[in-house]
């Protein structure tokens, strides 16, 4: 039986992306052209509109319509190479611009016009919106991570909670760790196992401020769904500091290191 691949884009956060990351996701959606892509969530920062932001000089530092246009164009890059379906899952920070207005000026929200689907043209580019808990494979649904409460400090345990809430395996994003932790339920005939899944970031961190220097437990990488006809695997992808990763045997975007492991070449510099 065949199996078709799922490539899950996780959170972004444009413009805090790591340019070579995303770069060499694009590459390797291009490349492989998977069955199906799915973006889970963050895709947009869009920190001035936002509680965080909101009596502080931030609120005036960025502008959302020029933000969009960057998201806009940087799905642009992945829809001019891929034909597949792509699908969009709205994250906290991609529903800022809507929930700033709804709160502020409910006269202005009912246009439509600062939803997340208006603002990077997904009619345009053919992206699908999905609904929370959809399910994307046999027995598995999607969300970005926000909708129920709850967060673990390790990797997949917070996705794995979400899947004993549901009964159902689940992706997600949201909490820029990527793992895999499975649960088995249930006795005798009726034991199965639920999959929690947790698929990354491709932020540039040092361009949060909020983490000020700190180290956080997050994991840049991205998800692989691996779809049957019955079932589906999880498949995590890690990405290094350099923004390379590897997937079945092939390093997608290597920068060349030297014996000691530190990047040589044009790009060491920013790569360090």
């Amino acid at each position: 039986m065949s199996v078709e691949e799922m490539v899950i884009i996780p959170d972004v956060q444009y413009p805090l992306h790591d340019t070579r990351a995303v770069r060499n996701l694009w590459n390797y959606i291009k490349t492989t052209q998977p069955a199906s892509v799915l973006i889970i969530g963050d895709f947009m920062d869009y920190t001035a509109p936002s509680r965080w932001s909101k009596g502080t000089r931030a609120e005036f530092e960025t502008d959302v319509m020029r933000e969009s246009d960057g998201g806009r164009a940087l799905l642009g890059d992945l829809r001019d190479g891929y034909t597949g379906p792509i699908r969009f899952m709205e994250g906290n920070h991609d529903a800022r611009p809507r929930d700033y207005l709804a709160k502020y000026a409910p006269a202005l929200a009912a246009s439509g016009a600062f939803h997340v689907e208006t603002l990077l043209d997904f009619e345009g580019l053919d992206i699908e919106l999905l609904q929370p808990f959809t399910e994307i494979a046999p027995g598995w649904v999607a969300m970005h991570g926000h909708e129920l409460k709850g967060l673990s400090q390790i990797p997949g345990r917070t996705a794995a909670s979400k899947a004993r809430k549901l009964d159902r395996s689940v992706v997600m994003g949201h909490t820029h760790k990527c793992a895999v932790s499975p649960e088995t339920v249930g006795l005798g005939k009726d034991r199965r196992t639920l999959y929690g899944f947790e698929v990354g970031h491709l932020m540039d961190e040092s361009k949060a401020q909020y983490l000020a220097g700190g180290v956080a437990n997050w994991q840049k990488g991205f998800g692989r769904l691996l779809v049957g006809q019955y079932s589906a695997a999880p498949a995590p992808v890690y990405a290094e500091r350099d923004g390379s990763f590897v997937v079945d045997g092939e390093r997608y975007g290597a920068i060349k290191r030297n014996s000691r492991g530190h990047f040589i070449g044009k790009e060491a510099r920013s790569a360090a």
